[in-house]
């Protein structure tokens, strides 16, 4: 029943509220990099969700655009601007995501969409990872560090799809308050390459 009806109906409620209550700090970080970033404080890419369904997913933009033929995946520190670090560091970035929340498209908690690029990499257990919709932190982002490998943060996804309930989301969503406010980094996988991805558990 949570899974089916509550989780959507709290995930809805908790954004909006979070989105109202965030709304001078939203407003302050678009004037910012509206003005940092010519005009353009918003990210897109698409995203896959749940069963693989693609979806538009919205961020704050942090990185210059590439110039002179520099390479999307090349050079991506040197492209981060002195306040798009400062928004990374203190996962300010990831905010506007409460607009997919709200649009049905992600949930509060839930494995992290990665690229499209690597659906086709995913072994059969790895894919389970679709079955939920993707969330804005996730099991693996509270339990794994920089040294964990793929394929334990993926396993950690999969547990997480076995094991939704209430009580997991609300300890999920307390351990990553915390890490924010220890100032520790999430462990993001989303943006890295699949460089020793082997396509299994």
């Amino acid at each position: 029943m949570y899974t089916h009806f509550f989780k959507r109906l709290a995930d809805f409620i908790a954004a909006l509220l979070a989105l109202i209550i965030l709304s001078p700090i939203l407003l302050l970080l678009i004037i910012v990099l509206a003005i940092v970033n010519r005009g353009k404080p918003f990210f897109f890419q698409k995203r896959p969700g749940k069963n693989a369904e693609i979806f538009t997913i919205i961020k704050f933009k942090t990185m210059r655009d590439p110039i002179n033929n520099e390479s999307e995946l090349i050079n991506q520190e040197q492209r981060i601007t002195k306040i798009g670090g400062f928004i990374r560091k203190t996962s300010l970035d990831e905010l506007l995501q409460l607009v997919n929340v709200l649009k049905g498209d992600m949930s509060l908690v839930g494995p992290r969409p990665l690229l499209v690029d690597y659906l086709p990499l995913y072994n059969e257990e790895q894919a389970r990872r679709h079955l939920v919709k993707p969330g804005i932190t996730g099991w693996a982002q509270v339990n794994g560090r920089t040294a964990v490998s793929w394929q334990e943060k993926f396993a950690l996804d999969v547990w997480y799809v076995d094991n939704i309930s209430l009580q997991n989301d609300i300890k999920i969503i307390l351990k990553t308050v915390q890490k924010i406010f220890n100032r520790k980094a999430m462990s993001s996988i989303e943006g890295a390459s699949f460089k020793g991805f082997e396509g299994n558990l």
